[in-house]
């Protein structure tokens, strides 16, 4: 597939918010993106049944791993990408460099090519106390990653208290929007 559109890619991790992904891609396609979907492999298992849809939605494969040496890039470059949500393991991997997953390659990728990467969280606040949370949004900041975490973005909820319905999609389109305008 060709495009003239700007590209973005949108990467999940199991979180609850993820099961809406298809509605955030047409959002994000309403907008004038042509989106590319990755998803670390817990939220791809979660998807099983959606990713054939995804697949035409997107007209592009859904990637959640690596390819084999040999296989051919089908994927466009990308001009942004948004990962959302992301859980305080994929937030912590990516932060650290452990590229376990294609979806952590390609952000922690990103950054050193300057693609303009931002990350919302979907964590509760059992976990972002956890002490390594707060030095992997530091770092990662440092980076030059937006991060939204707080007012404006992603405001964690206490365990189990949680309501997919409410994560800030909106918000973190506006936010790539804006990032990728600087």
């Amino acid at each position: 597939m060709s495009t003239t559109r700007p590209v973005l890619y949108l990467f999940g991790s199991a979180a609850p918010p993820v099961l809406s992904i298809a509605q955030v891609v047409r959002q994000a396609q309403s907008r004038g993106w042509e989106v590319v979907l990755g998803l670390t492999p817990t939220a791809a298992s979660w998807l099983q049944d959606e990713l054939p849809e995804l697949n035409r939605l997107t007209g592009y494969p859904v990637k959640s791993m690596y390819r084999r040496p040999g296989d051919p890039d089908v994927l466009p470059p990308a001009d942004a990408v948004l990962f959302a949500p992301a859980t305080m393991n994929s937030i912590n991997s990516l932060a650290l460099g452990i590229t376990t997953s294609w979806v952590i390659g390609f952000a922690a990728e990103a950054i050193a090519k300057g693609i303009p990467l931002t990350v919302m969280p979907c964590t509760n606040t059992a976990l972002t106390g956890h002490p390594q949370f707060p030095r992997s949004v530091a770092t990662l900041r440092e980076a030059g990653v937006r991060v939204l975490l707080g007012d404006g973005g992603f405001v964690p909820n206490a365990p189990g208290q949680g309501d997919p319905a409410a994560y800030p999609w909106e918000a973190a389109l506006d936010a790539v929007e804006e990032f990728v305008r600087r």
